[in-house]
């Protein structure tokens, strides 16, 4: 059956079709084997350069009866290389001709080519299986399904340079997360790849690099053995960064530095190791420099924001390299209105990328500010900073208003900013903006960076719980709903589950507070607090329920809830003897709570309690080895006393 283009096509477009490139397709059919030669040939010549002429003969069905040709074994090997090539030619047009090419099972028909003993005919598979498979429409499974692949493939990189080149290339391209990353490096992928980085031929060792660089990305197993093999005598990373010299092709270096950055990310290089700090990392700031093409600077930055990220010297040696944080700046004037780009292709490529510089600007900029105040401070007094941060919260492309937010995220571990530029700029009102309908990926950086702006200290903590008037507690409880957050409270994730415990306790603190807060939702939160008690849970979860019973029993009116609810003062009591002080302390504070003499209803309250035998237990306690809890005990004892 003929593969399809998706698009239907119109009967009038079809007649003219069939008319001007159905005699292609017809010879392939000819009884004569050099007749159907010749017309493969032919075929060959008309689609060079063509997308036109390439979807009309995929419309005519030339795909299945070229594979059919290509896996025939009268075919000659000329007619089976020619077809190849042909297949090749056709895979270079649209994304839609990729997907008819797949669809007519393509991959296999060539994976099996590579049997063949001939090298010529060897070569043009892997070409067309390199366009094939570096098309983003092709997914990268179809190189794993067939476990025999890989190690053939292997086998097959010793043949030519051309062999190597594309399957490199193939390697590079298909090379995704740690899965692909274990398969070929257990089947020798370093080994059979290093020696290729001293191939005369300058593909042969950028597709090698290309290589290194996906297979060593968050990998230490990989990286670790990178650091040790030796090529012609010298060390893997003595040959990066030979590569990453000036002198070298610009997509070199770059692909130099980022084999050098992931083995450090992997632990496998040191971060103050020279290789990094006087190579890697100048390099990576040369490529941030506006001189760079676009996607270079993009890919600079990037690279530089993952190597610096998680080091605090190697921020503060590239905040003051060439400049960077003001060269930075330049990310967000691009293209200028005098900009010196004269090709228009160039020019409409670069407006329709230059998201990207601002997306890689805000990371970098986050990354340089992740520590240190000073750079901090550069960065936000960097011109017009902050107001480009809050548009960058608003774009349209998901990708920058997730860095934009990690950037801010970055700068807000200030409390010098947060009192100031956070404040002038009134950036919560966009970060809220931000927080309707966002990926969860913003969501979870966008509500970090809220905490900050509602920390005690800072002039956005009118939004937060802790310490907060009523009416803000009341909007926060309304707003986020109570059956929301009871939800919360029974989620199986023990960072949202704290997290949730964290806010109830803050929203239960002062008198007034907890006493309005459970005149209205008491009896759920009991509830809840009854669940997580009695439920499986860790003792930091469980610690931090007694404390949340604890405010309670602090309200004037509230702690009758605990009063009378005999299971609660059970499992106080319980909470009491138990064998982790952490809890034991909680419930402490629970009882001293609720027994303080100074308060109305005291008196019945200690009568209870004793009835219940807490009396004894703050004997036992009082004796306890640990002395915080030993204090307690007896500072609870004396409210009997007096």
């Amino acid at each position: 059956m003929a593969c399809l283009l998706e698009t239907p096509i119109r009967m009038s477009v079809l007649s003219e079709v069939t008319a001007s490139s159905r005699h292609y397709v017809d010879r392939l059919f000819d009884p004569d084997p050099q007749k159907v030669l010749q017309g493969v040939i032919d075929m060959k010549n008309a689609v060079i350069g063509n997308n036109k002429q390439k979807a009309n003969l995929i419309v005519l069905g030339a795909v299945p009866r070229l594979l059919y040709l290509l896996q025939q074994e009268p075919s000659s090997t000329e007619l089976k290389t020619e077809c190849a090539v042909v297949l090749g030619s056709l895979a270079m047009g649209t994304e839609n001709n990729v997907k008819s090419l797949l669809d007519c099972h393509i991959i296999p028909a060539l994976l099996q080519g590579l049997l063949s003993p001939d090298l010529k005919f060897i070569e043009a598979c892997l070409r067309c299986l390199r366009t094939i498979f570096t098309s983003p429409v092709t997914p990268e499974e179809l190189l794993y399904t067939d476990a025999t692949v890989i190690p053939h493939l292997m086998a097959l990189l010793s043949r030519s340079r051309y062999t190597q080149e594309y399957i490199c290339q193939i390697f590079s391209h298909c090379c995704k997360g740690p899965d692909h990353q274990t398969i070929l490096f257990n089947h020798g992928a370093v080994q059979n790849i290093a020696h290729l980085l001293t191939s005369p031929s300058y593909k042969v060792r950028m597709q090698a690099l290309k290589c290194f660089s996906v297979l060593a990305f968050e990998n230490p197993q990989v990286s670790m053995t990178l650091v040790n093999v030796l090529v012609d005598g010298e060390l893997l990373p003595q040959i990066f960064v030979k590569m990453l010299q000036r002198d070298k092709p610009i997509e070199m270096q770059l692909t130099s530095a980022k084999c050098l950055t992931y083995m450090c990310r992997a632990g496998a290089i040191r971060t103050d190791d020279s290789c990094i700090v006087l190579k890697t990392l100048p390099c990576l700031v040369r490529m941030c420099s506006k001189e760079r093409l676009l996607e270079e600077r993009v890919e600079g930055a990037e690279t530089l924001a993952y190597l610096i990220e998680p080091d605090v010297e190697l921020q503060r040696i590239a905040s003051i390299t060439d400049h960077l944080i003001a060269m930075l700046a330049d990310y967000f004037k691009y293209p200028s209105s005098v900009s010196a780009i004269t090709d228009i292709k160039r020019l409409d490529h670069d407006l329709k990328h230059a998201h990207e510089l601002r997306q890689a600007a805000f990371k970098l900029y986050a990354s340089l500010g992740a520590n240190d105040e000073d750079i901090r401070k550069k960065i936000i007094e960097t011109e017009n900073m902050m107001d480009r941060i809050v548009t960058g919260l608003s774009e349209s492309s998901v990708k920058v208003r997730l860095a934009a937010v990690r950037c801010l995220h970055s700068l807000s571990r200030s409390v010098q900013q947060l009192r100031t530029s956070f404040q002038d700029h009134a950036v919560w009102k966009p970060l809220m903006k931000v927080l309707q309908n966002a990926p969860d990926e913003i969501l979870v950086v966008a509500s970090s960076m809220l905490c900050n702006l509602l920390l005690e200290f800072s002039p956005s903590k009118e939004n937060m719980a802790f310490q907060a008037e009523q009416k803000i507690k009341a909007d926060i409880l309304r707003s986020l709903s109570t059956e929301q957050l009871f939800r919360l409270l029974s989620d199986s994730d023990l960072n949202v589950l704290m997290k949730t415990l964290g806010l109830l306790r803050n929203l239960l603190s002062t008198r007034p507070h907890i006493d309005k807060i459970m005149s209205t939702h008491g009896k759920q939160i009991m509830q809840a607090v009854t669940l997580i008690l009695e439920g499986e849970h860790s003792i930091e979860v469980k610690e931090q329920t007694l404390c949340i019973l604890a405010n309670i029993a602090d309200g004037t009116t509230a702690k009758e809830l605990i009063m009378t609810n005999d299971d609660i003062l059970q499992k106080i009591k319980y909470y009491m003897g138990h064998s982790h002080v952490k809890l034991q302390l909680a419930a402490m504070f629970c009882i001293s709570n609720l027994i303080w003499n100074e308060e109305e209803g005291s008196q019945e309250r200690q009568d209870k309690l004793r009835d219940m035998g807490i009396v004894d237990i703050l004997h036992k306690l009082s004796q306890s080895p640990d002395s915080n809890l030993c204090d307690k005990a007896k500072t609870a004892l004396q409210q009997y006393l007096a």
